[in-house]
């Protein structure tokens, strides 16, 4: 069924910013697919179920949606886009920015919405909002600044011109960890771009896409410009988002391994690929930084999300003068965290996402322990998917954590005696997402910012994510980048005109 927009925006603007609980009638809360403006189920009525994995309570069931219904919204939003794309760039935004208040006024049920079927804590939910609706805003914006050239023409009667135009279809395929963002990130610039888009939010977490495809539909976004494919059949969707010639751009955040599957699927069509892919992200303290700012910026950079993020620290690098008084710092404010119940405001740290990860976590503790690291900190199963957050000592390169992402809440910190040193250690990895370090001098600022591999540094900082700056990594952490105006261009294509006989 199509929604009613006068009547759902008004309906919608009844729940204003306030922290409710939304309960199972909640009208973000949807259980089918949202594909050419119509809400509907999978051909087969499949359907599957989204556990709560701080309580493990079924938090809501969705549709399964498989090849043919992806086909479907590939085909809608092919239907979509010479009208889409027709309409001015003013135009497009002013329904960019009617989402982007949506998405704010609704911030609170969006929110708990988050955290249940996530497991992200609620305080940090609320921010995924306000940062998610952040690229909204921004694109809305930048779309209006899609700038193209005139060339000074190589012969008198010729005139050179370049101009910018979207791509075409533009389909998303987004992680867990950050249900709603990842989406905004991704879909704002396609959209202000004049791309229509087909999104496949991953089955953990489809409920926060579809209260998103509810506020969309609300804005005013036309029928096929914005669909969703909620699933299970993750290889069978992908692969028709990958092979299917109407789709001409991809952008895909989740592991090394996927991303590199993905990529070979777009190649017989050489579609335009984004990938947001693994990392490894080193954490570097040397002996005359700030080691309370530091230790601040550690804990927020390898705990949020409890470690279950691609910019996660998942290596602290600290100069072995300082190494001792560091890890007494650092292992004092991890020990201050408090685990618990995720809709709790107090609550800094929530559980892991699934079985596998937790198994994942304790495998790789005991790896650590088994090669001489000393837990200084945590390093228990608190029950169902509950691990407390946990700092290793002397830990060492023949870790299995010095090599692979950890993806929760463990902090191994290994010691480092010169410059050149912790640049090699930092290095030494096939991923180059995001790195940190704390030091203030100048000189060596400017010196470890240039040599480190990676996309994106933080110098004295451990929280870099902003709409304004470009986000993406090098290296095996994948290619493109997200945000900023370098995001807007992934979705436009350069087209070049010669006019003669002028």
């Amino acid at each position: 069924m199509l929604i009613d927009r006068s009547a759902s925006l008004h309906s919608l603007r009844r729940t204003r910013a306030r922290h409710i609980s939304y309960g199972m009638n909640h009208m973000l809360l949807r259980s089918q697919a949202f594909i050419n403006g119509a809400w509907r189920d999978a051909r087969d009525r499949r359907t599957f179920a989204v556990h709560n994995p701080s309580t493990g309570e079924l938090v809501g069931t969705v549709a399964d949606l498989g090849r043919d219904d992806t086909r479907d919204a590939i085909e809608a939003a092919h239907a979509a886009w010479p009208a889409w794309r027709a309409r001015t760039a003013k135009e497009r935004a002013e329904i960019l920015r009617q989402w982007f208040a949506l998405i704010l006024e609704h911030r609170h049920v969006l929110a708990e919405l988050m955290s249940r079927e996530s497991g992200k804590v609620l305080t940090e939910s609320l921010g995924e909002v306000t940062y998610g609706a952040s690229f909204v805003e921004w694109f809305a914006e930048e779309g209006k600044r899609a700038y193209g050239d005139v060339i000074p023409p190589h012969t008198r009667d010729r005139r050179l011109v370049v101009i910018k135009q979207g791509v075409g279809v533009a389909a998303a395929i987004t992680p867990w960890n950050f249900p709603l963002a990842m989406i905004t990130r991704k879909v704002a610039p396609a959209l202000a771009a004049g791309c229509p888009v087909v999104i496949k939010p991953p089955a953990e977490t489809p409920l926060t896409a579809l209260a998103l495809a509810v506020l969309a539909d609300a804005a005013g976004m036309p029928a096929g410009v914005y669909n969703t494919v909620t699933t299970t059949r993750s290889h069978d969707v992908g692969l028709e988002l990958c092979e299917h010639p109407l789709v001409r751009k991809l952008s895909f955040t989740g592991s090394t391994a996927v991303g590199k599957q993905l990529m070979a699927q777009c190649a017989p069509t050489l579609k335009r690929v984004s990938l947001e892919l693994g990392g490894n992200a080193p954490f570097i303290v040397f002996d005359d930084a700030d080691l309370d700012a530091a230790v601040q910026g550690a804990v927020q950079s390898k705990f949020r999300h409890n470690g279950q993020t691609c910019v996660c620290v998942n290596r602290v690098l600290v100069q072995r003068t300082v190494y001792d008084d560091f890890v007494a710092r650092f292992a004092a404010a991890v020990s201050a965290l408090r685990t618990g119940d995720v809709l709790d405001p107090s609550v800094q740290v929530g559980p892991l996402i699934s079985e596998k990860a937790l198994h994942k976590v304790q495998a790789f503790v005991h790896d650590a322990v088994e090669h001489g690291a000393q837990i200084v900190e945590g390093g228990v199963h608190r029950g169902g998917l509950f691990y407390a957050p946990t700092v290793l000592a002397n830990a060492t390169p023949s870790m299995r954590i010095a090599r692979e992402e950890v993806f929760g809440p463990v902090a191994p910190i290994f010691a480092f005696d010169t410059e050149a040193e912790a640049i090699a250690m930092a290095n030494d990895t096939t991923y180059g997402l995001a790195a940190y370090f704390y030091s203030r001098d100048v000189g060596r600022c400017w010196r470890v910012a240039e040599a480190l591999e990676y996309g994106m540094v933080g110098v004295n900082e451990g929280l870099i994510s902003t709409e304004l700056a470009p986000f993406g990594g090098i290296k095996e952490s994948g290619m493109g980048r997200e945000g900023s105006r370098y995001g807007l261009e992934q979705y436009l294509e350069t087209k070049y005109l010669c006019f003669g006989g002028v």
